[in-house]
């Protein structure tokens, strides 16, 4: 990588940049469709999932040389080089799939502010937005991560912190000034019915909004002081997204009846269902926000893409992947790579799209869902190395370790891998809001004919690019100090 993009980021640069990954409005639909259970939920997945992958992250991104190269390195010194390249693949590759539903949420917003509902609703016009969006993003990052940080830092605060104010001030007032709730709050509603288990895949939702925190720890080196600031972010960021989203959940399902919320345009009609209590005349507000928020998922969007490039990036210089993809502009931004991860974005754009036969909520769960599995994969090779180190290497030293004793550790990287597990099977279940002629079979079909070809995708290509660049003899890894091969 190019030496401009070192050791400039800030705490709240870092953090900015890690929250635009992880925390988003959007997704508040998604909670809210579980009604005052969505609590449950963002707890369970908020302590015993979301924390350990940012507590087990930390550990394994402050070792001294694996702050270069993410999961890559982790997985790949702790496992094997074959194992962590398989993981860092997994991470990057479920972008390709969630950058189609992030700018779904995009088309939505721009559908009501410009009142164009064939943004939202025509396939072929949501497929040509999807690109126009995905690639104007793609060639802004071709200016380095300087541009991406600064981004960043702009959509976090407008496209986040601003309407999730605005939405809990609203809400606070509305409740004040005798508005009643859609939601039932009492123990009975707030344990989900585990009988029946499609009710169970809402909370796939709800492991998405969390992933992605260890993503940015390929940014880690050009923090200014990694071994402090790193784990101050990430722990900081784990408190604040649990109390957002649980708040904004319950906001959206006081407002929206259940049978009507649009996942893609839910926050929306949480606001304008919220304003009309206050006057019929504030519907520009709604406007606005949603111009807001757009921005916030154009931020997360451009977060991405840039994101988990870098670890793959690592993985290239050490030979795992064509030369030509692993050329770097004179900003150090691997152009073709990216190029090539558009490509692969407009396929995935075009199999959800008209795949879902224009039946937006079926193609939103379904990229919801795939995103899911492909990510659940790099989360449970994620937490067997973050195991065996704690087993076989827990003398190595790191600036941040989750407690002296190691059963707490093996609790957290237990905890992290069993949760990791039954969100990957449970993905596989049609969600019990899809309706509609042979819409759970659609969704199988995608989900299952994709994972099929996905899953092997790693190993071959690393079968192949390790046999023609060979590591030196008795080297199971490249030096990351070196910056590999």
């Amino acid at each position: 990588m190019s030496n401009k993009n070192t050791k400039h980021l800030t705490l709240f640069g870092f953090f900015a940049l890690t929250a635009t990954m992880v925390m988003t409005v959007y997704e508040y639909p998604s909670f809210a469709s579980s009604g005052f259970s969505l609590v449950f939920y963002l707890i369970i997945g908020g302590i015993f999932w979301f924390l350990p992958v940012a507590l087990c992250a930390a550990e394994m991104a402050t070792v001294k040389g694996w702050d270069t190269g993410g999961v890559y390195a982790w997985s790949g010194n702790l496992l094997n080089e074959k194992w962590g390249f398989a993981n860092i693949f997994f991470q990057w590759f479920q972008g390709t799939v969630g950058f189609v539903t992030m700018a779904y949420f995009i088309l939505s917003a721009l559908s009501y502010v410009l009142n164009f509902e064939p943004l939202n609703s025509n396939p072929t016009v949501r497929f040509f937005g999807v690109l126009i969006i995905f690639w104007l993003l793609t060639f802004s990052q071709f200016k380095g991560t300087k541009l991406s940080a600064k981004i960043s830092r702009y959509g976090f605060i407008i496209g986040i912190l601003v309407p999730a104010s605005i939405l809990f001030i609203l809400t606070i007032a509305y409740f004040l000034t005798g508005g009643k709730s859609l939601l039932t709050f009492d123990i009975r509603t707030l344990i989900p019915d585990f009988s029946k288990i499609d009710t169970l895949v809402v909370f796939v939702s709800f492991i998405l909004a969390y992933a992605g925190i260890e993503a940015s720890a390929s940014h880690a080196n050009e923090m200014v002081n990694v071994k402090r600031d790193y784990p101050i972010a990430v722990i900081t960021l784990v408190i604040l997204a649990i109390i957002l989203n649980t708040m904004g959940g319950i906001s959206i399902g006081s407002f929206v009846p259940a049978e009507k919320l649009g996942l893609s345009t839910g926050v929306l009609q949480g606001f304008k269902g919220l304003l009309v209590h206050f006057g019929n005349n504030l519907e520009w507000i709604v406007r606005v926000v949603a111009i807001l928020i757009a921005g916030g998922v154009l931020a997360e969007t451009s977060a991405w893409i840039v994101g988990p490039s870098w670890g793959m990036q690592v993985a290239g210089k050490a030979g795992l992947l064509p030369k030509q993809l692993s050329k770097t502009n004179k900003e150090g931004v691997p152009t073709n790579f990216l190029i090539l991860q558009g490509v692969i974005v407009t396929v995935w754009a075009a199999i959800l799209t008209f795949g879902g036969n224009g039946n937006n909520n079926l193609s939103f769960f379904a990229g919801m869902a795939l995103t899911v599995i492909i990510y659940a994969l790099a989360y449970i090779i994620f937490f067997i190395a973050y195991l065996v180190m704690v087993s076989k290497h827990n003398d190595l030293p790191r600036a941040f370790k989750i407690s002296k004793h190691k059963i707490v550790q093996y609790l957290f990287g237990v905890s992290g891998l069993i949760f990791s597990i039954i969100v990957f099977m449970i993905s596989f279940i049609p969600p019990s809001q899809l309706s509609g002629k042979n819409t759970s079979m659609i969704y199988i079909s995608i989900l299952g004919i994709s994972f099929a070809v996905i899953i092997f995708v790693p190993f071959i290509l690393y079968h192949f690019m390790r046999k023609k660049n060979p590591l030196p003899k008795g080297q199971k890894m490249p030096d990351f100090e070196q910056g590999g091969e």
